[in-house]
């Protein structure tokens, strides 16, 4: 890309965009003007920095949104407004994936072929497309509008599934789930025509959650009885209860609160929340910014539980987000949502919109003089921004690069200052121990692994969505509850915890899905993944998805990862297709010996994973030779 171009170079369309994300230039503000009070360094949170660094990622969302493509004028515009070198701008746009730097038509389908998809006829769908469309990547309907291939959009439970986005001046995005191709055909016609609906898709609880209206359920008990657009109707269902509840507690009750709970993390490292926040709360003299960040950027294939938790029940996790802001100490928070979610991303705008509209966030709330507020913002197509410290790094308008540890997120997190990092599933977790007490809702579940769990069921299932159960129920009775085995009925393989997880065999069925439990056949509950397989699924093809998807998602940032995953895919390939160098056992081995040396060397989790599934099912079932 050539960015030998003035600000000015930008068109009207992208200025506007840019314009509307940051606010109108000042008067006489010229963006070849580089020492303008714009370029100034200022104290930001205490460190001296760009004071609009911060600001690059919605920028560039508003210009991709807008126009489609983010071009070489768009990018010395954003450039020349935040002050930023124009090589580092397209250094960002660059690293993520919902960003084009080429010229793309308005009207772009997203089909999802990963595997959960794949074992739900994505296919045959994308079959059914090239005929009708052209090949993926190709202009379609007068060059308006074109399709492609993505990973996995979070929608397993009403695979196949497809996303089409409209760029424009009023940009819309509309999910179809499931999808075939006579109906997508015309949903992209429609875009094409600006005949888009502006409101995404309504969540269907009664597919999503085949629970739904349960009495036993816990998390999910709001998802179809409440008006999730409504805070009275979330309070008439005891919203903001628990808050109230926290503020008599104080930030020393809620951290013992959630301490006796053993409540450990639900996005996948499996942390306890209360050390988290108890190492925010003793730094609170110390005369430091404290942040809660609420890891909403659910990429890991397979996963939907956090989805359908912002669509369904988004004030709950404003509530948990305040409770926690109440108990470190901090008054700022942020939502890092993934940038697939359209329906969330609405859900939760609007939640924190009311929220601050009823007293229940900003500088005195519930008149009590609790300070805290919450900022949305939206991820652009990076499985590793997942891991905290890229998140970080993605918020203050860098590239999702993982940071080494430590200092730790509690010392040196988001601009450099003590940050607590909680998934969805945890803080929507945290109003119901606030509520019973932390000692009852450890009683809940195991000794080891309290409370219930959200696990999201896809594949070969007969009821696929997002089940709750107590933690310590076995594999076979979650099967069981979801209507069981689908398909040709006849179980091959389930994997659980998502791409970096484990395949189980159907003799480990009896395994309590428990922390413990896991550990003791090599396996991870991860991020709720419960994914079936039947027999007529081809193995070697699902191990070569995954070695795509992470050759794909790695960040490149440390050897052991950056080579370490194109080496395992390009490996996997030989042995698909039978040119393995040497013999097989011999190719497996060195397969597994660079899976050892990404776990041993590899900066951040996804290198240390990505050879987790794969590793696993080498060693439970006779792929090759």
């Amino acid at each position: 890309m050539d960015l030998h171009l003035t600000a000015d170079q930008a068109n009207a369309e992208e200025k506007a965009a840019v314009d509307s994300e940051l606010g109108a230039p000042r008067s006489g503000w010229s963006g070849g003007d580089r020492n303008m009070e714009a370029d100034a360094h200022v104290a930001y949170d205490g460190h001296q920095a760009r004071a609009e660094r911060h600001r690059l990622l919605p920028a560039l969302h508003a210009i991709q949104s807008r126009i489609g493509w983010i071009s070489p004028g768009a990018i010395n515009y954003v450039s020349a407004r935040l002050s930023i070198a124009p090589a580092e701008v397209y250094g960002v746009a660059s690293f993520y994936g919902m960003f084009s730097l080429s010229p793309k038509p308005p009207v772009v389908a997203h089909v999802c072929d990963d595997i959960a998809c794949v074992a739900r006829g994505s296919e045959s769908l994308c079959g059914e497309l090239e005929k009708k469309l052209g090949p993926a990547g190709s202009p379609c309907m007068g060059g308006r509008a074109t399709w492609q291939r993505t990973a996995c959009l979070g929608l397993c439970e009403r695979a196949p599934a497809a996303l089409v986005s409209a760029a424009g001046k009023k940009p819309a995005e509309r999910v179809l789930a499931p999808a075939s191709a006579g109906p997508l055909q015309s949903l992209i016609k429609d875009a094409t025509e600006g005949r888009l609906p502006g409101e995404p898709d309504a969540l269907e609880a009664q597919r999503s959650v085949p629970q739904a209206g349960s009495s036993q359920l816990r998390l999910l008990r709001r998802v179809a009885s409440t008006n999730a657009t409504e805070i009275n109707d979330y309070q008439k269902h005891g919203g903001y209860e628990a808050l109230r509840k926290a503020m008599d507690l104080g930030p020393e009750g809620v951290i013992r609160e959630v301490a006796a709970s053993r409540l450990l993390g639900r996005g996948g490292a499996a942390f306890p929340t209360a050390k988290k926040w108890e190492a925010l709360h003793t730094q609170r003299h110390l005369g430091k910014k404290h942040y809660v960040i609420c890891n909403a950027d659910e990429s890991e294939p397979g996963t939907f539980k956090d989805r359908i938790l912002m669509e369904g029940d988004p004030f709950a996790v404003i509530e948990g987000m305040t409770i926690a802001g109440l108990a470190t100490g901090a008054q700022k928070g942020f939502i890092y949502l993934r940038g697939e979610y359209p329906l969330a991303a609405e859900r939760i705008a609007h939640a924190i919109a009311a929220a601050r509209n009823s007293g229940m966030l900003g500088t005195n709330i519930m008149g009590r003089g609790l300070q805290f507020d919450i900022e949305l913002r939206r991820g652009a197509g990076a499985y590793i921004c997942g891991e905290e410290t890229a998140l970080f790094n993605s918020i203050e308008g860098y590239r999702g690069e993982p940071r080494n540890k430590p200092p730790f997120p509690t010392q040196a997190g988001l601009f450099r200052q003590p940050t607590a990092v909680n998934n969805v599933e945890t803080l929507v977790n945290v109003p119901q121990i606030i509520l019973e007490g932390g000692a009852a809702y450890a009683k809940i579940g195991t000794e080891n692994s309290a409370g219930t769990r959200l696990f999201c069921l896809s594949g070969h299932v007969n009821r696929p969505g997002v089940y709750e159960t107590a933690m310590g129920t076995t594999l076979r009775q979650m099967i069981e509850m979801a209507g069981g085995v689908g398909g040709n009925g006849k179980l091959q393989a389930v994997l659980l915890g998502g791409a970096a997880g484990a395949f189980v065999a159907p003799a480990e069925l009896d395994t309590p899905l428990t922390f413990e439990g896991m550990r003791a056949i090599g396996a991870t509950l991860g991020s709720g993944v419960v994914m079936l397989f039947d027999d007529s699924v081809d193995l070697k093809q699902v191990l070569l998805r995954i070695s795509s998807f992470f050759r794909h998602e790695t960040c490149g940032q440390c050897v052991p990862c950056r080579i370490g995953v194109v080496r395992q895919d390009e490996a996997l390939h030989r042995l698909v297709q039978g040119k393995a160098n040497g013999s097989a056992g011999a190719e497996v081995s060195c397969v597994r010996e660079m899976g050892q040396a990404m776990r041993d060397a590899s900066i951040c989790g996804l290198g240390q994973t990505a050879s987790s599934a794969i590793e696993s099912a080498l060693q439970r079932w006779k792929l090759f030779g």
